[in-house]
Order: structure tokens, then sequence, then C-alpha cells
């Protein structure tokens, strides 16, 4: 898609992935930080892991399997809180170690059976494996992401703000809520291949940390996070084909520096230290 600006297919890819896939999951970040449920990051990391190790072990397609296991984690997590009456994090506290005890189980059982499994690739990313399809689907799901937060954006809106008030006013908490958890489980297991389980986190939280040291509205962390982390994964891709770094771990890096920069200049920080 890309071709005509950088010639070389290596590059062009990186960036096409890094590109969508810090799109999709910045947007996905604003509610992930507003509906207070910062640990399904990693444990949907974790859970799409999960799934690729053991479709290696199945021999299932990888991205299919993690996309299933992603899928199941959510189906599982939102009854599960609901009839145990148990907060959203707890829960997921439960199901991280759960998916990471399922990936060390099913890559134990692949070096101990000899087979050679190398899980280095689904821990770190490798983004200059990926296929033009695979591409393609980032593509898709970050443009179904952004369709969905337009259509529904007065509902998502009130949930952040009050879910109880939400559902007060007649607005349908529930499904909503699913949709959202649906989405981050699918953009996790599209993202597993580029940033690695271990760094996925960052995306998912990092971008509306730093959007939100300036913005004083949702709908104006919905602009700013994807903003920001579209042009820190570009260069963090750049860098990193141009360089031979590898990129998954240097953009996390450079997620990191710009969070810190951020609140250190952030104008939410002088107005706090000044009511004290």
């Amino acid at each position: 898609m890309l071709e005509f600006l950088f010639p070389n297919n290596v590059l062009c890819h990186a960036i096409e992935a890094m590109f969508f896939a810090s799109v999709g999951c910045a947007i996905l970040s604003v509610l992930i930080t507003q509906m207070n449920i910062s640990s399904i990051g990693f444990t949907m990391s974790h859970a799409a892991f999960a799934g690729g190790a053991a479709g290696v072990f199945f021999g299932l397609p990888m991205m299919l399997s993690a996309i299933v296991m992603s899928i199941l984690t959510v189906t599982v997590m939102g009854p599960l809180s609901y009839r145990t009456r148990m907060h959203t994090d707890t829960t997921l506290g439960v199901l991280f170690g759960t998916m990471m005890a399922l990936a060390i189980f099913f890559i134990s059982m692949m070096q101990s059976s000899g087979r050679g499994f190398d899980a280095s690739s689904l821990l770190y990313g490798n983004v200059i494996s990926l296929y033009r399809e695979e591409i393609y689907g980032l593509c898709v799901i970050t443009l179904g992401i952004i369709l969905i937060i337009y259509i529904f954006n007065k509902e998502i809106a009130a949930i952040t703000f009050h879910r109880k008030m939400a559902e007060i006013s007649g607005i349908q908490v529930q499904p909503v809520y699913y949709l959202c958890l649906f989405l981050i489980a699918i953009m996790v297991a599209l993202c597993l291949p580029i940033v690695g389980g271990l760094l996925l986190y960052v995306w998912l939280v990092t971008p509306a940390a730093i959007a939100y040291q300036y913005c004083g509205t949702i709908r104006q962390m919905f602009l700013a996070a994807p903003i920001v982390a579209a042009i820190i994964s570009v260069i963090g891709a750049y860098t990193g084909i141009t360089y031979s770094l590898p990129v998954g771990p240097l953009t996390a890096v450079f997620f990191s520096i710009i969070f810190m920069a951020a609140v250190a200049l952030s104008p939410k920080r002088k107005v706090n230290s000044q009511t004290y």
C-alpha cells in the first residue's frame, strides 16, 4: 500500500503493520484506561500467546488459534465476573495466570518432545515475518474499530463516565461492553506476531496514558492517542529496520520515553502541584 513511499518491501511491510497495529491498539487503549480494565492488556496478550502456542502444538494455524483463544477468554471473562461478583481486575488476574500456565505447558511439551519450538517470535514479535494478507487483516479490523467507535460514540462515552448511571438511563451497557472486549480480543491476536505477547501491553495502555496528559475529554483522547501511537510506531519501525534493531522492543522504549516526557511537561501535573 505504501510502496510509492518506501520501495524497500521489508521496510514498507514493517511500517504498514506497525501503523495499523498502533492506531487500532491506541483507540482501544482509550477504552481500556477509561473503563479501568488496564489488566485486560496483559491478560489478552497472554491469552493470544497461549492460543498461538497451542496452535503450533496441535499443528493448527497460529493466528487462527490465537484469535480463538482470545475470543474464548473474553467470553469467559464477562460472565465469570458477573456470576462470582468479583471485580473485573480480579477475574483478569486469574485468567492471566491460567493463560500463562497453558502457554508454558504447550511450549514445554514441544521442547520435551524434541520439536524445538522457538517462542521468541510469540514473546517479542517479528514484524518482518508478516504476510501481506495479515497486514490487510490489520487494516480491516482497525477500520472496523474506528467505525464502531463512531457509531456507538454516545454509549461508550456514557459507559466510561459512569457505568451504573448509563444502565439507569436506558443504555444497553452489556452488549456495548462485550463488543469492546471482542474488538480487544481480535486486535490483540492480530498484533501478537508484530510486537509479541510481552510487549503488547505497552500498545494497549501507553498511548492513552500519553494522550491523557494533554486532553480534557474522551473525544480528544480518541483523536490524540492514535496519532501519537502511529508517529512513534512508524519511527520505531523505520529506525529498527534501517539500523537492524529489534523493532518491537525499540518502539516500546520510544513509547516509554515519550510517556515520561509527556508526564514531565503535562499541564495537569502543574495544576496538581499548585493545589498542594
